[in-house]
């Protein structure tokens, strides 16, 4: 199907993916809502969705302080990708999004919402901007969030 997904049960499935594999058909989510999960949507991003929930996004001070670090590595040559995941080690950014999802009331709120809707049968697709290929994502981090609530059932 795509990326990931869990099933289990009569509950939905949980996917993620990120938008272009979405725009040139190289993730194949079926019937699942495409929920974005980014904190800046373009228009293009909004149009490969049919929802985004900034709260369940990374918060501003943690993507601008890991852009200009990662800006810092390219500036320094190293490859995007590789700059990308350096700067992700090195602001800590997982346990910070972690910290943010388990203590910010909207995020709470946007993460009980989406595992109803997935209790309810819903499948569901995680959708943001980075290849994980490649690159280290939040989404990634938030399926996992989503799931451990999920198997709390």
């Amino acid at each position: 199907m795509t990326d990931d997904a869990t099933e289990s049960g009569g509950r939905g499935r949980v996917f993620d993916t990120y938008v272009a594999a979405l725009q040139h058909d190289l993730a194949d989510v079926g019937d699942a809502t495409r929920v974005g999960v980014v904190r800046r949507p373009t228009s293009w991003f909004s149009a490969s969705v049919d929802e985004n929930d900034r709260a369940l996004a990374p918060v501003e001070g943690l993507l601008d302080e890991t852009k200009r670090l990662q800006e810092d590595f390219e500036m320094r040559g190293v490859c995007e990708e590789e700059a990308h995941n350096e700067a992700w080690l090195e602001v800590d950014f997982a346990e910070r999004y972690r910290a943010h999802l388990a203590s910010d009331a909207d995020a709470a709120v946007a993460l009980d919402a989406l595992a109803e809707r997935v209790r309810d049968g819903e499948d569901v697709a995680l959708v943001c901007f980075e290849n994980t290929d490649k690159k280290r994502c939040h989404r990634t981090i938030l399926r996992d969030v989503l799931e451990a609530r999920l198997d709390g059932d």
